[in-house]
């Protein structure tokens, strides 16, 4: 047996039902019912009708079988008084017709567009997100080597202030002389034969330099 019916969300679907019985008491059946199979195929299509009716589209795909045992139950209450009895029944299929299944591929489709746009859009962000994050990361890195510096210089500032207080102008002069030193040193690291010309106000630095270090 086949009929329409209408949904909750207004969707219209053809319904294919099957039903099987005997008649175990004639008496009531010839009295009552002319056309038996007739009667049976108007009431299932009532019941269906008005079942389907409480329901969406999505619980009718999903609770085939609730809605299997509900009819079964309806028509078995309903033919009772007929001297009937329903063996099986089942609710064979469910279809839509082209109309509602085209709107429903193109909304499936749709969704799954937008489903896509929203992973690509998402991962466009992380990588935006990542990148922010590696860059305030250098930032911070770069930050830190500078305090870290900054430090260093501070406390050698330190030590020599602390020096100078406490040994006098002799530990300023030992420290211009140290540097001088260091000077000398890399220039004459240099790569190949080379030629240094130094004035003479600074080769009397150098050796007041090297003097003073001598005395340490």
């Amino acid at each position: 047996m086949s009929q329409d019916a209408i949904t909750t969300d207004n969707v219209l679907v053809q319904v294919d039902t099957s039903v099987f019985y005997r008649i175990t008491e004639p008496e009531k059946t010839v009295y009552r019912i002319r056309d038996v199979d007739a009667a049976i195929a108007t009431t299932v299509a009532g019941i269906v009708r008005s079942e389907i009716g409480k329901m969406e589209l999505d619980e009718v795909q999903s609770n085939r079988s609730m809605l299997t045992a509900t009819i079964k139950e309806q028509v078995r209450a309903v033919v009772d008084d007929w001297g009937i009895e329903v063996t099986r029944a089942e609710l064979l299929d469910v279809n839509l017709d082209a109309a509602t299944r085209e709107a429903m591929l193109q909304q499936l489709n749709a969704e799954r567009a937008r489903r896509a746009n929203v992973t690509e859009a998402e991962g466009k962000k992380r990588a935006v997100e990542l990148a922010a994050d590696a860059e305030l990361y250098s930032a911070e890195q770069i930050a830190k080597a500078r305090r870290i510096q900054a430090d260093a210089e501070a406390y050698a500032t330190g030590v020599v202030a602390k020096a100078i207080a406490e040994n006098g102008l002799e530990a300023a002069q030992y420290q211009v002389a140290l540097k001088q030193v260091e000077l000398l040193n890399k220039l004459g690291q240099g790569a190949g034969n080379q030629t240094i010309v130094v004035p003479a106000q600074a080769l009397e630095a150098f050796g007041d330099a090297f003097k003073m270090l001598k005395g340490r």
